[in-house]
């Protein structure tokens, strides 16, 4: 025992009485332990070489005479209390400082009870109520943020896609079945094959290697990999949505210069020579799936804008989640904008195709990807809703969608909801269900359709067409008259809607639920005036007058109908023959040897029409060995050349 343990024994045994708190001692004990333990790690060894040299004889004596009176002490009182001490300090010990921690933590606990009660007594304030405001305040500021929150996580999960319905081949085997389409492929496949065999004694096959798996389309096996010619990084988060742009690399600057002085000069030739050596320049693939498609080459113009898909989705960010809803990308930066082109093309693929459930999977996308709807997504999303039987999605959609304005105003949701409770209430009675009665009625919703864009009928009469009696009858009322409300938006937005939706009015059904509702108009026109001038006050107000807003949404965009132009018209933009032997774009494979691309051209082009090695670098069983001597042009590519030649001696 320590000095001074021994000198606080010898106090209590004196002065203290029997009874006193014996914890205190155990406390002071294990601080001198600590104190002994700490002393005994901070003593440097070497010091003790040191003791001989530095010690003073006097010192030392005064030491040893204090440690023998210790002891003696230690000796005498050791016997008393050390049965006392180990018996006392490990259970009083332990009660009193539970008890001591309960009364101080009571008496502060109290103490602070008090002393909130004498403030709010000061303040002239009762503790209950303002309690139960403060909580009340509380709950009500958690409900708007719930809503608020709720309101955003609805917006964003009604554009959610579901990517087992973006593959268009799964959708034909629900709808044909699985053996038809299986046979069609093996056909094409066969066809492919001998094709193929009748050509490899002039080449060779490509050789096999894995493309990355996609979302968005299936790539094709002949397709090159992926060069990773561009990327796409993060700008910001906002309001729990990712911001996004796509990034050039600096081969692809040099691939799009190529491209833009070839577009300058409208040379076709040029721009199907940056695709053989930069086969996923997505500007190049773009105007090529464009001029495809005037020539009647559909299947090759698809091929372009799901290879535009396909380099699009190699490049995504790790972060870039678009199927959630919560990514936006936006259109004003220029190198996002073939994102939203090449989108709204494959969406207008699928439905040629019959394929109408992935098409209204890839118009969520697209109008999820910017919230602005630069492509015009939301004037055709109903209409692929209606096609794919998505009736309570469509009603999901305008209750829940947010935008500036209110959607059902426009002449498409309109209409479309219409048509959606009416067949949501023939669902019902089959089903013996009841019909939600808070809900409007498909009639009294196709009356408000009509109250708010009544030229529609005139121009579904001349569109569809409506042949029958009654509809005559109905266009020789004044109301229905016009075929134009005088507005330019609301008649640019009613000249889309026709053109895209017209087909639906095809149904007898909805003919009868058109013209009952159209007949019941007539009579409040007649019989209730006021109610016309409050839907033309709407109409002024959701629509601007001053100037047609929706102008860059082309109505050519949203029809089925597909002009093609003759391949004779086209020639001006294709250079022949003797422009590529007189220093054309491709006359030699070595000036594009600067750009990084996907390597070589699938064969040697040189001395060749441009446009006629593309085609035959487009069908999967053409692909020669680089530096072999390359065949002859096929038949139908040197009547082509053929034709320019001609055209090119009657212009000189």
């Amino acid at each position: 025992m320590s000095h001074r343990l021994v000198k606080k024994v010898l106090n209590q045994q004196l002065h203290l009485p029997q009874h006193e708190d014996i914890h205190l001692e155990a406390e002071e004990e294990d601080e001198e332990n600590d104190d002994h333990s700490a002393n005994r790690s901070s003593i440097n060894p070497f010091d003790l070489l040191n003791d001989d040299q530095d010690s003073d004889p006097a010192e030392e004596q005064d030491q040893g005479d204090d440690l023998i009176s210790t002891n003696e002490t230690v000796v005498r009182y050791d016997n008393k209390e050390e049965s006392s001490l180990k018996k006392d300090t490990t259970s009083k010990s332990k009660k009193k400082k539970k008890k001591k921690n309960k009364d101080s933590s009571v008496a502060n606990k109290g103490g602070d009870e008090k002393e909130l009660d004498l403030i709010l007594e000061n303040l002239s304030l009762d503790v209950n109520s303002s309690s139960e405001q403060n909580v009340s305040m509380k709950a009500k500021a958690l409900n708007a943020k719930d809503k608020n929150k709720s309101g955003k996580q609805n917006a964003i999960s009604v554009l959610q896609v579901d990517p087992k319905y973006l593959n268009a081949e799964n959708e034909l085997k629900r709808i044909f079945g699985s053996k038809v389409v299986k046979s069609f492929e093996s056909s094409s496949s066969s066809s492919n094959n001998q094709a193929s065999s009748s050509r490899q004694i002039r080449g060779v096959r490509r050789g096999h290697y894995n493309l990355r798996k996609t979302v968005l389309v299936t790539p094709a096996g002949h397709w090159p990999r992926w060069d990773g010619s561009f990327s796409m990084e993060l700008l910001e988060t906002k309001n729990r949505y990712n911001y996004f742009k796509y990034v050039h690399s600096s081969s692809y600057s040099q691939a799009q210069g190529a491209f833009e002085a070839s577009k300058a000069i409208n040379d076709l030739n040029a721009l199907a020579s940056v695709l053989l050596y930069h086969p996923y320049h997505l500007d190049s693939l773009l105007t090529m799936a464009e001029y495809f498609k005037v020539v009647g080459e559909q299947q090759m113009s698809a091929d372009a804008i799901a290879k535009c898909l396909y380099a699009l989705e190699c490049a995504w960010h790790p972060m870039f989640t678009p199927l959630q809803g919560n990514c936006q990308l936006k259109f004003g930066q220029d190198t996002n904008k073939p994102m939203f082109t090449a989108l709204f093309t494959h969406m207008k693929n699928l439905d040629r195709r019959g394929c109408h459930r992935s098409a209204l999977e890839v118009c969520k996308l697209l109008l999820s990807l910017d919230s602005d709807d630069p492509m015009g997504a939301i004037f055709c999303i109903d209409y692929f809703a209606l096609r794919a039987e998505e009736y309570a999605w469509l009603e999901k959609f305008s209750e829940e969608y947010k935008s500036d304005n209110s959607i059902w105003l426009f002449p498409n949701i309109s209409f479309s909801l219409a048509i959606c409770r009416f067949y949501l209430e023939r669902e019902a009675a089959s089903n013996d269900a009841s019909v939600d009665s808070e809900k409007s009625s498909s009639s009294d919703l196709m009356k408000q359709a009509l109250m708010l864009h009544p030229s529609v009928i005139k121009k579904l009469v001349d569109k569809v067409p409506l042949k029958d009696r009654i509809w005559t009858d109905i266009l020789k009322h004044a109301f229905f008259r016009s075929d134009h409300t005088g507005i330019q938006s609301q008649d640019h937005l009613i000249n889309i809607y026709v053109e895209r939706n017209y087909l639906i009015w095809k149904l007898p059904d909805l003919q009868k639920l058109l013209s009952d509702a159209a007949l019941q108009v007539v009579k409040t026109v007649e019989n209730n005036q006021t109610e016309v001038k409050d839907w033309a006050c709407v109409r002024k107000e959701a629509f601007s007058s001053e100037k047609n807003e929706y102008g860059h949404l082309l109505v050519s965009d949203f029809s089925d109908s597909v002009t093609s132009i003759p391949q004779e018209n086209l020639q001006h933009f294709i250079g022949g023959p003797r422009m590529m032997r007189e220093g054309g774009p491709i006359q030699d494979e070595n000036q594009f040897a600067n750009l990084q691309g996907n390597g070589h051209a699938p064969r040697p082009v040189t001395n060749r029409n441009a446009l006629a090695v593309l085609f035959e670098s487009m069908l999967a069983w053409v692909t020669y060995e680089d530096g072999g001597p390359g065949p002859e042009p096929e038949p139908e590519f040197d009547g082509d050349n053929q034709q320019n030649d001609h055209q090119g001696q009657e212009n000189q």
